[in-house]
């Protein structure tokens, strides 16, 4: 049985509705016909289901006869369901020198590692300090370096590109689909 998705801030149901004549429908996709609100809670009533406006704005605007009560709950299953499907993305630091030595580079990619397979972004940071400054091009070797090590599991989204003092480089997991 499909439900389709109504929208919520402009429901009315059984005696708020304040059309004259409507179009009704039910869960099933029976067609009623066009019937005055009377008859059609009344045929509601007799069915023990509730009349639900789902278009309000159409002419006759158009009623649908369910459980809304089992609608609702319906619908706040779903919305659960979404809410927890969904991942927040989250952008990790990781923070290196110009100077670094080979084992703490090392150190930061398997922390990097460890932050992709996490499914989180990772930036990495080169911070120059006073006279380093001077030479941009090896902080750019040391973001291409850890890249090429990063390459297996994520791709490059933001180049290395010099802001202020910092060296900054954007890498994202690889979609795993």
């Amino acid at each position: 049985m499909e439900v389709n998705v109504i929208a919520k801030d402009e429901l009315r149901i059984n005696e708020a509705i304040r059309a004259r004549e409507i179009r009704v429908n039910s869960v099933d996709g029976e067609q009623f016909g066009i019937m005055s609100i009377h008859d059609a809670l009344h045929l509601a009533e007799e069915k023990h289901l509730d009349l639900v406006e789902i278009a309000p704005k159409a002419k006759p605007p158009v009623c649908r006869i369910m459980d809304y009560g089992k609608y609702l709950y319906e619908q706040q299953k779903r919305e659960k369901e979404a809410r927890k499907r969904q991942r927040v993305i989250d952008v990790k630091e990781v923070k290196l020198r110009i100077r670094i030595e080979d084992h703490d580079f090392e150190v930061k990619t398997k922390n990097a590692i460890r932050f992709l397979q996490g499914g989180d972004k990772v930036k990495v940071t080169i911070m120059f300090r006073g006279r380093e400054m001077t030479h941009p091009e090896l902080g750019e070797q040391l973001l291409n370096r850890m890249a090429d090590q990063l390459q297996e599991i994520a791709t490059v989204e933001r180049k290395p590109k010099l802001e202020g003092r910092n060296m900054i480089m954007i890498v994202a997991p690889k979609s795993s689909k």
